[in-house]
């Protein structure tokens, strides 16, 4: 059986390298991989990989964003910090995942649901993107607002009134409509955990709610350049590997 890890924390894949081979030796870890862009390029030329282990946030985008991108399709076996999301969604796919911090015993229940499955899985099933954006939809809490704090006061900021969350100096900020900017504790990735589909994450400092999107232009070395329908100082740029999938999404 040929595995490949998505995990963008190394010592974490390497860690769950360590437990799959405990568990069954005869494991091939044909690869670790730790962005969207790394993951993309690898199964452009890798075909016969068997199952992938994967985390769902990673530093430059969703785990999601690679599986749409395959044209060969693997059995995935997710391992998330979220638990309460996924059991649903993993009834209906037959695919498993793993609540971190993982162990010897999660990792063996999870191989032998594979090998359980292996036989029903087809991998060009047509359902499978279907079966995909189940799972995305149930992948984190949904929220409708964010808390403001400012002094004493406690002030819910509607998402919808948010036109770009964007990271300056380690911080995070919300841009509203009307133009107002708040600082938000929240990172950018629990962020777009909360708010996707509505907000796109552009890169890693922007994440663009599609209402507040003017239109978008075609840009140097294949990147699409964002305009907002506020004014807003910052270039937003989506990067050539998610070109594709920040059309689509705009077209939904």
């Amino acid at each position: 059986m040929k595995v490949v890890i998505i995990e963008d924390e190394k010592l974490t894949a390497k860690d769950l390298k360590r437990t799959i081979l405990a568990v069954n030796p005869d494991v091939e870890i044909d690869g670790l991989l730790h962005s969207v862009e790394d993951a993309v390029e690898y199964f452009k030329s890798h075909t016969d990989t068997d199952l992938i282990f994967s985390d769902i946030q990673l530093g430059d985008g969703l785990s999601f964003e690679i599986l749409k991108k395959m044209k060969n399709q693997v059995p995935v076996i997710f391992c998330t910090a979220y638990n309460n999301y996924f059991s649903e969604a993993f009834e209906a796919t037959g695919i498993d995942y793993i609540l971190k911090p993982f162990n010897k015993a999660t990792i063996e229940k999870a191989l032998a649901k594979y090998t359980t499955l292996e036989k029903r899985f087809t991998r060009n099933n047509e359902n499978y993107k279907e079966q995909l954006s189940l799972l995305e939809t149930k992948i984190a809490p949904k929220k409708s607002a964010i808390i403001i704090r400012q002094a004493d006061k406690i002030i819910p900021l509607e998402a919808s009134s948010i036109a770009v969350f964007f990271v300056e100096d380690g911080y995070t900020f919300a841009y509203t409509l009307g133009q107002k900017r708040f600082l938000v504790n929240e990172s950018l990735e629990d962020l777009e955990s909360f708010f996707a589909p509505s907000f796109f994450r552009a890169n890693r400092q922007h994440l663009v709610n599609r209402k507040a999107i003017k239109d978008a232009a075609h840009f140097f070395d294949r990147k699409i350049i964002i305009n907002l329908s506020v004014p807003f100082n910052e270039q937003i740029l989506v990067g050539k590997l998610k070109t594709t999938f920040f059309v689509e999404w705009l077209s939904q």
